[in-house]
């Protein structure tokens, strides 16, 4: 109880945004890799004993990186009720969309080959494409529409409202710039699954991967610039009015918001944040010359290293805001009044204090027992209890 009064809400507020960060960084790293191996699935790999090799490279590894996708939600739900209802709510359609593609992936992996017989194989591959590609493009597509802002407000008792129908909703998503941060993730998730199959396999495989990623990332590079350019010219961001209540009730109600010129004003106030997206392109570039030199762990950590950046630049950019609402700048939601309680997020911060450890011990220790490439031999040898 001493502990608990110690531990300002303010303090307490910061930390679970930087746990949500943190959570959401962890998904894009280890399930990332994932998604991009099952876009590239159709083109690194032209054999049936190819395709067999570049799905067992994650196939041992793919359900516990998916635990970091869990937690994040569950961290949402716990820790940022309003959020979670916001969103959930907003991005309903496109949630159902991604969430599809997850089931999908698993069926995919363990129906995929059980059968011998052509077609049904390269369905399943078609399938572990979609699940690969659609989640990597959509997830960018909600982060560049967080940033534009979503047009709902909240009433007098806080129930959260959408403008627009249940389809115009997904369609209002589609936006030019949201589809420019499609791009960025999609191609900076390619060119993390390149990676990783540079480390994972050998030969013609990695070889191709190599090619592909190199021109992944070019295009996340390119897309990450235009998307900053729009951000500081052609985007209107959002501030305070007044002063800002840190430690009160969680009621966005009670905020003044307004828009700004630019989401990039956040720069001149707190100059050390450019370390997010200056992380972000020396990672990729990075990575693209690992992979260009036939570099396996480099490629695979500068890579993780962008990914960090790139992650990291939006929420320090949009800090304090988390979900901007274009229909009433005072129902935006931030850090500040879209919390659970202090009681709530103190108790949620002793049981990660707790658990988090574990898990990442126990990931390290996976990672470690399945280290070393897939070959065909392997799959050749062992083809009734691989993938």
């Amino acid at each position: 109880m001493i502990l608990f009064e110690l531990v300002d809400y303010e303090i307490l507020r910061v930390i679970w945004w930087l746990l949500l960060g943190v959570l959401l960084t962890g998904f894009a790293l280890t399930d990332g890799f994932d998604m991009g191996v099952g876009a590239l699935l159709p083109f690194v790999a032209k054999t049936d004993l190819e395709r067999r090799v570049v799905i067992n490279t994650v196939g041992p590894v793919w359900e516990g990186n998916q635990v970091w996708f869990i937690l994040g939600g569950g961290a949402i739900f716990a820790a940022w009720p309003p959020l979670y209802a916001v969103s959930f709510s907003g991005f309903y359609l496109a949630m159902f969309v991604v969430l599809a593609a997850f089931i999908v992936r698993p069926v995919a992996f363990k129906y995929r080959s059980k059968r011998e017989d052509t077609r049904w194989r390269s369905s399943w591959d078609w399938a572990l494409f979609a699940g690969g590609t659609v989640p990597a493009l959509l997830f960018g597509v909600a982060v560049g529409n967080v940033l534009l802002g979503v047009p709902f407000y909240f009433n007098d008792m806080l129930m959260p409202f959408y403008e627009g129908s249940f389809v115009t909703k997904f369609i209002g998503l589609l936006r030019p710039f949201a589809l420019v941060a499609g791009v960025v993730s999609f191609g900076m998730l390619l060119m993390h699954g390149a990676a990783w199959l540079c480390v994972k396999t050998e030969g013609v495989i990695a070889a191709r991967a190599r090619r592909i990623g190199t021109y992944a990332g070019l295009t996340a590079m390119g897309a990450y610039a235009l998307a900053g350019l729009w951000l500081a010219f052609g985007i209107d961001g959002y501030v305070f009015v007044g002063e800002v209540v840190t430690d009160g009730p969680s009621n966005p109600l009670y905020s003044d918001v307004s828009r700004s010129a630019s989401w990039l004003t956040a720069y001149a106030e707190r100059p050390w944040i450019a370390v997010a997206p200056v992380m972000g392109f020396l990672g990729m570039g990075l990575a693209i010359r690992g992979l260009n030199r036939g570099g396996e762990v480099s490629a695979l950590l500068f890579s993780k290293l962008g990914i960090t950046g790139v992650v990291s630049s939006v929420g320090l950019t949009m800090f304090p805001f988390i979900l901007p609402s274009t229909v009433d700048p005072n129902s935006s939601l931030t850090v500040w009044d879209s919390s659970s309680s202090h009681m709530t997020l103190f108790i949620m911060l002793i049981c990660t204090v707790i658990f988090m450890p574990l898990i990442l011990a126990y990931t390290a220790w996976v990672y470690k027992v399945l280290w070393g490439k897939v070959t065909e031999e392997e799959v050749r040898a062992n083809s009734h209890s691989v993938y």
